[in-house]
């Protein structure tokens, strides 16, 4: 069995706002370290421990520098991918022979009410982003490239909005609420020892399950981003065989979703040369 894990930060337990995780980011990194080894402990000392090939994580927080090498000294069979920019951005290295993936502290889609620290990618540039008409979020985004790989998501943890929005699209999978919003940028964080004890929980349960569903999209399929202003939309619209809809909307369609996921990162770069 081998596991890829793709982490998020705003998600974590003990995180509320984004100048929090800046100006405090040594207790943010630890409580980030924190969850995410309680997550690999309860799978090594799990009844599957055995049957464990290897266990890649993705330190998929902004530039991939959040997490410390040092956790691949819990198991020889941890792998750690870190830095950017890189291919697949959250999900890099990541193919079909991997049996599950875990998402953590992972948070709602841009827009969200109650959704602390909502966003999607990028919280100064995406306004509001679809795939087939259906409102997205990294978590869903990412669990549908798994899908294309043919490896389901068993397990997601983060803030009670974004368990709303799973719950609604893949009701399968174990999700672990970390806390809720309060607002956009506070939060009520739950005790760490809640956390921890829900987390093994649904490890254990996740490594359990069989015939878990994939969460897929039929083909065509239409993405379509609309961005916070005209000028942002400008530099987007670059990106070849994309089609503008409006002064901030771009669509982009194709029957593979791998091309999706890659126009979704190269969508969101572009917007980034915008002078606002």
């Amino acid at each position: 069995m081998k596991i890829y894990i793709s982490t998020d930060m705003e998600g974590i337990p003990g995180t509320f706002n984004w100048e929090q995780e800046k100006t405090n980011r040594p207790e943010v990194l630890k409580n980030y370290q924190t969850h995410i080894t309680d997550c690999l402990n309860a799978i090594l000392y799990s009844g599957f421990k055995d049957f464990i090939e290897e266990i890649t994580i993705a330190d998929s927080h902004s530039g991939g520098d959040n997490l410390s090498y040092d956790i691949t000294a819990l198991d020889k069979r941890i792998s750690l991918i870190s830095g950017g920019p890189r291919p697949q951005y959250m999900m890099p290295a990541f193919d079909s022979d991997y049996s599950l993936v875990f998402l953590l502290g992972y948070h709602s889609g841009t827009g969200t009410w109650k959704g602390n620290m909502d966003h999607t990618y990028s919280n100064s540039k995406i306004f509001r982003i679809w795939i087939n008409d259906i409102p997205m979020n990294e978590a869903m985004i990412n669990s549908a490239y798994a899908g294309y790989k043919g490896v389901p998501v068993a397990l997601i943890s983060g803030d009670k909005a974004l368990e709303e929005q799973i719950a609604e699209a893949m009701p399968w999978v174990h999700f672990v609420r970390t806390k809720e919003a309060v607002a956009k940028f506070a939060a009520k964080n739950y005790s760490s020892i809640i956390v921890k004890e829900e987390l093994v929980k649904a490890v254990q349960a996740s490594l359990t399950k069989k015939d878990i569903p994939l969460y897929t999209f039929s083909s065509p399929i239409r993405l379509k981003i609309e961005f916070h202003s005209t000028s942002i939309t400008d530099c987007a619209a670059l990106l070849p065989h994309s089609k503008r809809l409006d002064g901030r909307t771009i669509e982009y369609v194709d029957d593979d979703y791998g091309v999706i996921f890659e126009a979704i990162m190269a969508l969101v770069t572009l917007a980034y040369g915008a002078t606002l």
